[in-house]
């Protein structure tokens, strides 16, 4: 059994949300964290990207697309941990679109 973790799948998305956060003046961005560590204001936020084909059309995230850990952290976490789909839900989680 090897001692490295496998990577995870990114979800199609991930990479285009990723290239336009980085775009944007006092945004940094870190992969490979159980998706993106998103920096902002001195403040870090914990994102969990899924792809958008995830959710219904109420808005609600599949049960199937969230893994026990990933419910386990929504439920517990005491931190910024988030489930987005798209670039607009992070942007105002972070508090960008006050500078826009």
């Amino acid at each position: 059994m090897s001692k490295h973790r496998r990577a995870a799948k990114v979800d199609d998305n991930e990479k285009a949300i990723r290239d336009a956060l980085i775009q944007i003046p006092g945004v940094s961005v870190a992969p490979d964290h159980d998706d993106i560590l998103v920096g902002y204001r001195r403040k870090t936020y914990w994102i969990e990207v899924k792809n958008p084909d995830c959710v219904a059309k109420d808005g609600s995230i599949y049960p199937y697309a969230i893994k026990p850990s990933q419910k386990e952290l929504l439920e517990n976490w005491t931190g910024s941990y988030h489930i987005c789909w798209n670039l607009d839900q992070i942007l105002k989680i972070i508090g960008c679109y006050d500078d826009q």
